[in-house]
């Protein structure tokens, strides 16, 4: 059968395309969707289906353009209602492009509407499953999300659907076929999934702690839902967007085609309380940035960051990019709903400097100057990785500031004498000092290279210790 996955790593997200006798169908299409048209282009086909396993949460998703575009008709699973014209297949349902057939499994749990689509082949033979977030490798979807957009949809309500989802739809499935989820490590969708983004649905029957054979519902939900940390904040928007429908990307991308000079862009920032985001690397960042700017790196794990700490998606964003990386920049933050970006700096920073404009620096030390008169530091070095990383191992003394919720530490930082800020490796430390001058807290520094580079010193540190070791 011919399927091809379209991975795209900064969101951990897997669309689908399949083709067959000049008809073609895509599942799950990013926001851009140009890429899509140009790959039906090679096969000289016609896009014909575009099929939705749920509304989506952590991305705003293309059904809409490609419809607009090539015509394609938008297909929903059983109990979806969105506000546009798409048609809202039945449980079992089958439809055909080219002689491959998808057949609609409809598996509410992660949302009401979930779906999974059993991909059949040429010669009748089941194939494969595009399971959205119903199924991941290693890991289910988290059963939380829906809540945020309808109260009584519970996370407990939701995980005992997905329980018999899993038993009566999925788990009674042929082992050989192939698993095609929507999203792998590093999605916020669930807690534990794979860096592996294709499986055999027999192997996850053996591996997948929600496939046990003899896990009660009771026991699966507890297991589910221990360790979910509370979902990113601009979550529910993309939901309502996905639901409601959105503006064109090609309006999107012309409206932030707006190069400013500096002193445009300072009367912009001023005038219409945009956030000013800069995207250059960290390093970059340090050495020179317009004060307030916030620093997310467009080289790091940009827009489930945006997403987290910006959260209002109608958020006006002025940009600082590196040249030439506009347009990119743009395209990553519409895929989660930042559809406001207002302009960029022309001539980026150096525009700036150039101009004779304030800038602001960050004071960043190594971590071998971190490590001298330590025990004169201790007690304000500030950890801003996640908590399940400061549990596994840390800086003696060291207080857990996660950035995901630094807004909800601010007072922990102190007022009369300088702090230190770490993650793992620097991005996300640059991004909470940013945040912090931001906010007007000044008096930190940076520990370059983070908790990677403090492990190659002598500071002490705390290791976890699993409580089964202990006697």
């Amino acid at each position: 059968m011919k399927i091809e996955q379209i991975y795209t790593g900064c969101l951990a997200h897997a669309a689908y395309y399949i083709e067959s006798k000049g008809e073609a169908a895509i599942f799950d299409p990013l926001r851009e969707v140009q890429p899509y048209i140009n790959r039906a282009k090679l096969d000289d086909a016609k896009i014909k289906y575009v099929f939705e396993t749920h509304f989506h949460a952590d991305f705003v998703s293309g059904h809409l353009d490609l419809k607009e575009k090539t015509g394609a008709k938008i297909v929903f699973g059983p109990t979806a209602k969105p506000n546009y014209d798409a048609i809202v297949a039945e449980d079992g349902q089958i439809f055909e492009v080219g002689d491959y057939k998808v057949k609609v499994i409809h598996t509410p749990g992660h949302t009401m509407e979930s779906t999974t689509y059993l991909l059949i082949d040429e010669n009748g033979k089941e194939h494969g499953i595009i399971t959205g977030d119903t199924l991941f490798i290693g890991d289910v979807g988290r059963p939380d999300l829906a809540q945020k957009v309808v109260a009584e949809l519970t996370q407990d309500k939701l995980a005992s659907l997905l329980y018999d989802s899993l038993r009566n739809k999925i788990m009674p499935l042929s082992d050989d076929l192939i698993v095609y989820p929507n999203h792998g490590a590093g999605s916020a969708c669930g807690k534990n999934m794979s860096k592996e983004t294709t499986d055999t649905l027999g192997n996850q029957k053996k591996t997948n702690y929600a496939l046990r054979a003899d896990m009660t519902k009771e026991e699966f939900i507890e297991e589910l839902l221990d360790g979910l940390t509370e979902p990113p904040g601009y979550f529910p928007q993309n939901v309502l967007m996905n639901i409601k429908g959105y503006e064109s990307f090609d309006k999107v991308m012309d409206k932030a085609q707006n190069p400013l000079s500096p002193k445009a862009f300072d009367a912009a920032a001023n005038e219409t309380e945009a956030v000013v985001l800069d995207v250059r690397q960290q390093s970059e960042f340090i050495k020179g940035h317009i004060p307030r700017s916030i620093f997310i790196g467009i080289d790091g794990n940009f827009a489930p960051w945006v997403g987290a700490l910006i959260v209002d998606v109608t958020q006006p964003i002025l940009l600082v990019t590196p040249k030439g990386r506009e347009e990119e920049v743009v395209t990553r933050l519409s895929r989660v709903g930042f559809d406001n970006v207002i302009g960029y700096l022309d001539g980026g920073f150096e525009a700036w400097k150039n101009a004779g404009m304030d800038y602001d620096t960050i004071t960043s030390i190594s971590a071998e100057e971190f490590a001298k008169d330590f025990e004169g530091k201790k007690d304000v070095v500030f950890d801003v990785r996640r908590e399940g990383e400061f549990v596994a191992e840390h800086v003696d003394g060291s207080k857990n500031t996660q950035l995901d919720y630094l807004n909800n530490y601010l007072s922990e930082f102190p007022e009369d004498k300088t702090f230190y800020l770490h993650c793992k490796g620097g991005y996300r430390s640059v991004i909470a000092a940013s945040i912090l001058k931001n906010r007007g807290i000044h008096n930190l520094v940076d520990v370059a290279g983070g908790y990677d580079a403090i492990k190659k010193t002598d500071i002490p540190r705390t290791d976890y210790v699993c409580p089964s070791t202990l006697k």
